[in-house]
């Protein structure tokens, strides 16, 4: 049923409501039970995190424009601050939460003081409440697991991680505490309702954009508590409404940035975190020639071209990460090539297939999924066999699986 003019009639609901004086009982039952449905869809309250760019900002809209009671939250990870947020706090029973200060140090990013305070302006402008929730410890999990990865010669995807632990973990937690039915982010996916009731994620219309992949690791339980507003526009379109909707973010820069890696070099940031551990070593043909010297693994990853330290007179690429000898691999385009991978730690957003199943998989956020088989193993493990051969599979990223658009399931990258 369309409620648009509900949501934007000048009488609204409550004079709708109003309309049973004068009907028969039965009429007025019906039409109180049909209103307080109407309520319920129209006016659920939402916890939204807000960090601060146009994508989460114009969310914030669409929802407010939604009828929806939107609760803003900042997901914080640096060091304890004694500033509270102060702003709407009286509009929602919820703790008041820190909220960090400036750093000066700090790049373009999704988390950092600046973004906060662009977050609580978007708030203030659309007479919504606005929180920081200080998670420096779950972003402490995140910070191990990505030292964890690149010291074991892994190549890491703390966005996942962020989205598994945070974004859809605790922000649940804290939704609970407020009693919102809904979690939301300003993600380009979108959550489709099947025949048989089912939600499913797909795709965002923006293929450009897309960030289906980094969802795949939800809890398919939790499909039915999310909203996804932005994933049925294109980036140009959110900007755009933006600037109609006259928000200061509607210009600015996307995040590109590890949002806790401020200096912008993730193996200065593993070196600084992981103690006295040396991983420096050689760096070798896959004939076995030694050609030079690295300063740790963790300045590496599957498929990299540039900044391996050599000159050979013709391209070269890490094709393997030894962590045992310290090694580091490198070799022509075409030894990149892997026909098949297996995977651990899946996760299935549909019921996993008994069978072996076609597919479309994508082994990177940046990489077009490939056709190919996937089978799944014991012990939740997954194998995927591409028709073609694929380049750059990194242990430690994710392969991610679908039909057509909507996501059936992924995994971890032996």
């Amino acid at each position: 049923m369309d409620t648009t003019f509900l949501r934007h009639s000048p009488l609204g609901i409550s004079s709708f409501r109003g309309s049973v004086a004068g009907r028969q009982p039965e009429t007025v039952r019906y039409i109180l039970s049909f209103a307080h449905t109407l309520e319920t869809i129209l006016m659920a309250r939402v916890v939204l995190a807000m960090s601060g760019g146009v994508d989460s900002s114009v969310a914030a809209h669409l929802l407010v424009e939604q009828g929806h009671d939107v609760i803003g939250v900042f997901m914080r990870h640096g060091e304890a601050s004694p500033v509270a947020c102060a702003t709407n706090s009286e509009a929602v029973s919820a703790p008041l939460l820190p909220v960090v200060q400036p750093r000066l140090d700090h790049k373009q990013g999704c988390c950092s003081a600046a973004d906060a305070e662009d977050g609580r302006r978007v708030a203030d402008r659309l007479g919504i409440p606005f929180f920081a929730l200080n998670l420096e410890q779950e972003f402490g999990r995140i910070m191990d697991y990505f030292v964890q990865e690149y010291t074991v010669g892994r190549t890491p995807n703390p966005c996942v991680m962020c989205n598994n632990w945070i974004k859809f973990g605790k922000l649940f937690d804290y939704a609970h505490s407020v009693d919102a039915a809904y979690v939301a982010t300003g993600h380009y996916a979108r959550l489709d309702q099947i025949d048989d009731g089912q939600v499913t994620l797909t795709r965002g219309v923006d293929t450009d954009k897309d960030q289906s992949y980094v969802l795949f690791g939800v809890d398919r339980q939790l499909l039915q508590r999310m909203l996804l507003p932005v994933g049925g526009y294109r980036k140009p379109e959110i900007r755009q409404l933006a600037t109609q909707l006259g928000l200061r973010v509607a210009d600015k820069k996307d995040s590109q940035e590890i949002c806790f890696v401020t200096s912008g070099r993730h193996d200065e940031f593993v070196r600084s975190r992981r103690g006295n551990a040396d991983t420096a070593g050689e760096i070798v043909t896959t004939a076995g020639q030694v050609v030079g010297r690295h300063a740790g693994i963790e300045g590496f990853t599957i498929g990299q071209r540039k900044g391996l330290g050599v000159a050979l007179g013709e391209p070269r690429f890490v094709v393997r990460i030894e962590p045992a000898t310290r090694q580091v691999v490198i070799g022509e385009r075409a030894e990149l090539g892997r026909h098949e991978l297996t995977a651990s730690g899946t996760n299935w957003l549909v019921d996993p297939p008994a069978a072996p199943r076609r597919c479309l998989a994508q082994i990177r956020y940046n990489s077009t999924a490939a056709p190919a088989t996937m089978e799944v193993l014991d012990g939740g493990r997954l194998r995927v066999c591409f028709d073609e051969p694929q380049q750059g599979v990194a242990p430690g990223q994710a392969v991610v699986c679908y039909d057509g658009d909507r996501v059936l399931g992924g995994g971890w990258i032996e």
